[in-house]
């Protein structure tokens, strides 16, 4: 193998091209070529013309940053001012109540929410331990993971016998997979995407969150001596109707009298790039909650440490800027603004392609919000293909078709249905 002399062994392992940037490519090559080829592909938003959707209130405020916050560096846990914004942007509302219940926020800034997905991995199992996620998950989970020397096993995206309180959580099998590690693991932690789950757009729901929830403390309950870690990945949530249903969840748990033993943490992963366009400059946070402040304090530092050996510090000039822009209800309220015009085309998409679906059989996952919608497929290459003969690009993944309504423009959805029904057929 070339390289063999010079790689270790993680190093000679890794081989292939992100399956998602290759049929991405797959439409630029038919687009330029003069074709009339749909791109669902691609992960970000896009207006109805193909260009990238960008908030202009976010965009103003990157353009009018001072000098020195664009070329300096940012402390290496990250600026102050920012740090405090992850909080709310994680929690909403509800912070200020869950603060005031006694509970206590750590957080340091990442290079994007990818950043706070490393920083969870590096940190919170140890080698030869396994993650738990939906066996429906965003594909790099699994490098981020493998690169800390952690396995993965999963439970299903949907209950596989239905379930009529919570629909859209298989709890049963969580709850099963969750023992197992228990057994096995001095520590467990869980990855979840919601709502607006990349790749599919389900969102959980309240009987769902709550579900899985109680699930997750009474297992921390049951077993004292295993420590309990519950990440929630917000990437598109703030393009959800409910975008900090996790954050109302754990107050309204917590109210209700739910007890937080010492062994439990819930980390959010927060990442700017879609909620505020600003995906290359890399701008994320990992933010944490405790009952103790001690816990939350130790998580700080050794956030800090692992970005400053890893990355040394997170870019500035976004942590800056968005802070600056929040800082003001004038600011808060036009980016919403904005905000709610991307999201509203994300809204119009998934009516139509739910529709067109419908009137052509083809049996569309369940899915609610965020950036994407689902196709199950037992041989999704194959899908994929077919869909690409009529000029529709779509992405294979394990278990399905990632279609990316963020990519799609509105007239473009009735064939991209087709598509789909041709290629079931």
């Amino acid at each position: 193998m070339a390289g063999e002399h010079v790689l270790n062994t993680a190093g000679a392992a890794k081989q292939g091209s992100d399956t998602i940037f290759s049929w991405w490519a797959r439409y630029q090559d038919a687009k330029a070529a003069g074709r009339d080829a749909v791109n669902g592909t691609i992960g970000a938003l896009l207006e109805d013309d193909g260009n990238l959707a960008i908030n202009k209130v976010v965009d103003a405020a990157v353009r009018a940053a001072p000098e020195v916050e664009i070329a300096a560096y940012a402390p290496l846990a990250g600026l102050p001012s920012f740090l405090d914004l992850s909080k709310t942007l994680a929690f909403g509302d509800a912070r200020v109540e869950l603060e005031e219940l006694g509970f206590h926020l750590a957080a340091t800034a990442s290079p994007g929410g990818s950043g706070a997905l490393y920083l969870a991995a590096n940190n919170l199992l140890e080698r030869g331990q396994s993650a738990l996620l939906r066996d429906r998950h965003w594909g790099p989970y699994k490098g981020f993971l493998e690169n800390n020397g952690i396995d993965i096993v999963t439970w299903p995206l949907l209950p596989p016998n239905g379930h009529d309180e919570h629909p859209y959580f298989a709890n049963d099998e969580f709850e099963s997979r969750l023992q197992d590690l228990c057994r096995k693991q001095d520590k467990v932690m869980v990855w979840l995407n919601d709502p607006a789950h990349n790749p599919t757009g389900l969102s959980m729901g309240e009987q769902g969150r709550a579900a899985c929830l109680s699930t997750f403390v009474t297992s921390a309950l049951n077993n004292e001596e295993v420590g309990h870690t519950l990440l929630i990945d917000s990437a598109y949530s703030l393009y959800a109707d409910d975008p900090h249903a996790w954050a109302d969840t754990i107050l309204a748990a917590i109210e209700s009298g739910m007890p937080w033993p010492e062994n439990l943490l819930i980390c959010v992963a927060i990442s700017l790039s879609k909620s505020h366009t600003i995906y290359g400059l890399r701008t994320g946070a990992l933010v944490s909650i405790h009952p103790d402040k001690e816990v939350t304090d130790r998580l700080d530092t050794v956030m800090s440490v692992t970005g400053r050996q890893t990355w040394s510090a997170a870019p500035r000039v976004a942590q800056y800027c968005v802070s600056e822009m929040h800082s003001t209800e004038k600011g808060g309220e036009e980016w919403a603004e904005e905000r709610d015009r991307l999201k509203q085309l994300l809204d119009d998409r998934r009516t139509n392609l739910i529709s067109e679906c419908e009137k052509l059989d083809v049996p569309i996952n369940p899915t609610m919000d965020g950036f994407f919608a689902w196709i199950e497929a037992d041989d999704p290459v194959s899908i994929a293909e077919s869909c690409s003969e009529m000029d529709v690009y779509l992405v294979p993944l394990k278990g399905g078709v990632r279609i990316g309504l963020c990519a799609l423009s509105l007239k473009d959805i009735p064939k991209v249905a087709e598509a789909l029904a041709n290629a079931m057929r």
